[in-house]
């Protein structure tokens, strides 16, 4: 197991943070230590921060980042089309197209580091309950992969189509936070969140559906540990968000009638 973090980088560009595996360790680590234990001691005689100027500013940033790589991601495998969706190879690193893959890919590995900040503004805002098991999971996992996919595969190929459908998702989402965190009458409506549930659901389907007609494909050489990951982590983020569903919304609406 540990050859993870020995095995040399599929890519040998050694970008920031992607060119050695202990800048993401450190960082999920602390991660951890602050969200499950130190923020917590921090805030706990303090009121909540408000942070509603650097949320404001937080989400715009994210919905144009997210906005500007979905479209770069878009126009390379549409306008470009470099991939088989069928059988979406990694590109050859002498690929007249690799650059712009790999800064792509790169840029959103990034984005999923950022996105752990959703938990630091949870802290300081006391909204714990927010914290579950599947945010946890979800966010380190998010942040997690696609370096150890990159170092061992090399930027771009098949998770191209996933990290689509998770840009698109989380333009929908950093829209509703934005508009939340400057209406509170949004943030009492039940409905936004309610259907944003609804399209990761169906985000899971198509990803896990993507990487089964890969796998039925016969002369597809997509690694196999690709797509088992890929279907395995849908599949188990899919019963996850389908159990959060059931307790906020189906068994909350039986409790209000």
């Amino acid at each position: 197991m540990f050859e993870i973090f020995t095995f040399p980088h599929a890519d040998p560009i050694g970008l920031p943070f992607a060119c050695g595996s202990w800048p993401i360790l450190i960082t999920i680590v602390s991660y951890l230590i602050f969200v499950l234990k130190l923020g917590p001691k921090f805030m706990e005689n303090r009121e909540p921060f408000k942070l509603r100027g650097v949320l404001k500013v937080y989400n715009i940033f994210q919905i144009l980042f997210n906005g500007l790589l979905l479209l770069l991601g878009l126009h390379l495998i549409i306008a470009e089309k470099p991939y088989n969706f069928s059988c979406m190879l990694v590109l050859p690193l002498d690929h007249e197209l690799k650059n712009i893959d790999r800064y792509i890919n790169y840029l959103y590995y990034i984005n999923k580091i950022i996105d752990l900040m959703d938990t630091v503004f949870f802290v300081l805002r006391k909204s714990y309950k927010q914290i579950t098991n599947l945010h946890l999971i979800h966010h380190v996992y998010m942040a997690m992969a696609p370096y150890f996919w990159q170092r061992k595969y090399g930027y771009g190929g098949h998770y191209t189509f996933s990290g689509l459908l998770n840009l698109f998702v989380h333009i929908v989402m950093y829209t509703y936070y934005y508009l939340s965190s400057q209406n509170p009458q949004i943030r009492k409506s039940a409905w936004w969140k309610q259907y944003i549930t609804i399209l990761q659901l169906i985000q899971f389907v198509l990803m896990f559906s993507h990487s089964f007609w890969t796998l039925l494909q016969p002369n597809c050489d997509v690694p196999f540990p690709k797509l088992f990951l890929i279907m395995f982590m849908s599949g188990l983020m899919f019963v996850m968000f389908v159990n959060f569903y059931r307790k906020s919304y189906i068994h909350k609406n039986k409790k209000t009638a």
